[in-house]
């Protein structure tokens, strides 16, 4: 289990979308509103600290919430260090997951407005799953996100915007709702990243803006669990990214590092199978979200009998609410009635480690996995903001 920092809840605190006083959708509209772009907001009150900036690099770290960090400590300690002097909290968004994360930072809007509401989701009058990670085009991007992004309004005002991620990511579907706008560059691994994130930062007289991406410790954490051996060393990674990237800052720059969500390891006998539960797909007609936030798009009528089943099964496992209430929490914003069937007529929001697999239907990894995400617990939802100036 991870350790909080100290003043902040437990790690298995459910938060509300009122706590806190910054959110990761934040991040964008500051940085445009430090390089001057025109009718930016500075909801995270950078432009005082960053006066001066011509320059700003952006660097997402897959998977290092905020209660990851002092776990990285011991393998991270430039991070660590920057993090305890330049650092504080950010909520990612609901739910806690990659897809809804990049697009919220890459859009500044909550996830009602942007529409990519989950890991999977149902594409509405169908009984398709969409799975943004392995988005290829179809549905558009343009159509299914239709929120200009930040890298767009930068680049209409004349900023010089880059994108740098994997170079299999390059012209997906979740590139494009994310970051359209920007060039993208491609760059594998931290070392590749760094170099290409400071030459574009560094290519130009006039104002930059860089948004990078690093997805190995996300990965060695669900396959490994956080905290294990492949994690300490993704980690040490992560510090040496981080640190070159300071170290090569020009003196008009400012570098922000920042996260999608943290994770928390999921025991074995906390695991629901949904597969091989009858009870648990009575009156279900599609499931989508992920093992921490399911979806549920039920057949005509059934809403109350699989609330009322879900609710039997998990108990104190889980949270088993209508679409009505959860768009009431104000969790996803607001929602425009062409989002709302992406989100399921009942959704099940895990508590403490519990979760639900789909052994079936799912892709077989996905319930061999050690650590997951997605809810809205403080280890899962919390993010750091990490503001060095060059």
């Amino acid at each position: 289990m991870t350790t909080p920092p100290g003043g902040d809840p437990a790690p298995l605190t459910v938060l509300g979308p009122g706590h806190g006083a910054g959110r990761l959708a934040d991040v964008l509209p500051s940085a445009l509103a430090v390089l001057g772009v025109p009718g930016s907001a500075d909801p995270l009150g950078l432009v005082p600290a960053l006066a001066g900036v011509r320059r700003i690099a952006v660097l997402l770290v897959d998977g290092l919430g905020w209660y990851q960090v002092p776990t990285a400590t011991p393998y991270a300690p430039t991070l660590a260090g920057l993090a305890a002097t330049a650092g504080r909290p950010l909520l990612a968004g609901f739910p806690s997951t990659t897809p809804t994360s990049l697009v919220s930072l890459g859009t500044g809007v909550a996830p009602g407005a942007h529409g990519v509401l989950g890991f999977t989701v149902r594409v509405p009058g169908t009984d398709r799953v969409l799975t943004h990670t392995d988005w290829a085009g179809d549905p558009s991007p343009l159509s299914w996100q239709p929120v200009p992004t930040q890298l767009a309004r930068a680049r209409a005002a004349g900023v010089t915007t880059t994108v740098v991620s994997r170079p299999e990511f390059g012209g997906s579907g979740l590139t494009l709702a994310a970051n359209r706008g920007g060039d993208f560059r491609g760059a594998a691994g931290g070392d590749e990243v760094a170099a290409t994130m400071l030459a574009a930062l560094t290519a130009g007289d006039g104002p930059t803006l860089v948004s990078g991406y690093h997805a190995d410790l996300d990965r060695h954490g669900h396959l490994s669990g956080v905290d294990s051996a492949p994690w300490r060393i993704a980690a040490s990674e992560v510090d040496a990214l981080v640190a070159r990237l300071v170290d090569g800052l020009p003196s008009d720059a400012a570098l922000l590092v920042t996260a999608d969500h943290g994770q928390l390891d999921i025991p074995a006998d906390h695991r629901f199978d949904l597969d091989t539960d009858p009870r648990l797909r009575d009156g279900v007609r599609v499931v989508a979200g992920e093992a921490r936030v399911r979806y549920l798009h039920v057949a005509p009528g059934a809403v109350d009998d699989v609330v009322a089943a879900w609710s039997a099964v998990l108990g104190d496992a889980a949270r088993v609410r209508t679409r009505a209430e959860m768009v009431a929490t104000g969790w996803f914003g607001p929602v425009p009635e062409e989002h709302l069937g992406r989100i399921g007529d009942v959704v099940v929001i895990c508590n403490d480690t519990y979760a639900v697999m789909a052994s079936r239907t799912e892709r077989p990894m996905a319930s061999k996995l050690v650590a997951y995400h997605g809810a809205d617990t403080a280890a899962e939802l919390t993010v750091p903001l990490v503001v060095v100036r060059g």
